[in-house]
């Protein structure tokens, strides 16, 4: 209760202190103030104030970004980036230019845009531009030596590789057996332009077939290795015989199956098993 007094006799002196006697009378005056023509003029001029702020802003604004004028962006799709530029630079914009490689199509041509063609813009505003690059990027070649054609094709598809000439060669298997490129043969892990038309050479399957069986004796084994894989003939086991401390004189002492006076020929596809040793081409066997 002492508190409330104290509340009441420190307000009353804060009323007191500007001339005001009461909280009623204090409300009295206010409300008798908001009725008074300098309250209304002063009212109604700020409110108009602010509304005449907010047109000049909005029409500052409107002038500023030049709403609804503008020009409509050329369609660029198909040009040269030359005259795609040339036209941009005549029609007062900008341009920025990525690229991307696109296989059957020029370098060079523009292949997408943003904003698309009749859009309206701005003028100097920036559009831009995907050209196909004038450079292929490089692709590892897969490893196609246990693929048959159609699985082969799809993989080749899914590395940007295409497929040009095919060719058979008689083979115990059906599978792809060489890779060229311009004419040479090629190795998995080759790195080729993506887009690159490659040459298959693929088995026709037969291997009842039969060859004639070579005589390695005394020749270079990786000369061999490359004569019995031409030969529609494989590689067997390898046997060194002594110590190899060169590789690059290692010759074939022996193999397996042998030509002899009773047999002369092979089925394709027979591994021919090999015995080398450390020697150099033009040496005997056993000395």
């Amino acid at each position: 209760m002492t508190s409330k007094l104290r509340v009441v006799k420190f307000n009353s002196e804060i009323f007191t202190m500007f001339g005001i006697e009461t909280v009623n009378e204090y409300m009295d005056r206010f409300w008798a103030y908001l009725k008074t023509n300098s309250f209304r003029n002063t009212f109604f001029a700020a409110l108009g104030s602010v509304f005449l702020l907010v047109f000049i802003a909005y029409l500052s604004l409107d002038y500023y970004t030049r709403h609804g004028s503008g020009a409509p962006v050329p369609a660029l799709k198909g040009m040269s980036v030359d005259k795609a530029i040339s036209t941009l630079s005549d029609q007062g914009f900008g341009y920025q230019i990525d690229s991307v490689y696109v296989p059957d199509q020029p370098p060079g041509t523009i292949v997408e845009q943003d904003p698309d063609a009749g859009t309206m813009v701005k003028q100097n505003r920036v559009i831009y531009l995907t050209m196909v690059t004038r450079l292929a990027p490089n692709v590892t070649l897969p490893d196609l030596s246990d693929q048959n054609y159609m699985e082969a094709a799809a993989t080749l598809a899914n590395y940007g590789l295409k497929i040009g000439d095919t060719s058979t060669r008689t083979d115990i298997a059906n599978h792809i057996l060489e890779v060229r490129f311009a004419g040479q043969v090629i190795k998995p892990g080759t790195k080729l332009p993506k887009g690159s038309r490659l040459d298959l050479v693929i088995g026709n399957g037969i291997g009842a077939s039969e060859v004639e069986i070579p005589d390695f004796t005394n020749q270079d084994l990786d000369a061999v290795k490359f004569a019995i894989k031409n030969g529609g003939l494989r590689v067997g086991t390898i046997t060194y015989q002594g110590t190899i401390t060169d590789s690059s004189n290692v010759v074939v002492v022996s193999q397996s199956p042998a030509k002899t006076d009773s047999t002369s020929k092979t089925s394709f596809g027979t591994p021919i098993n090999l015995t080398v040793s450390q020697a150099k081409k033009t040496d005997a066997p056993g000395n």
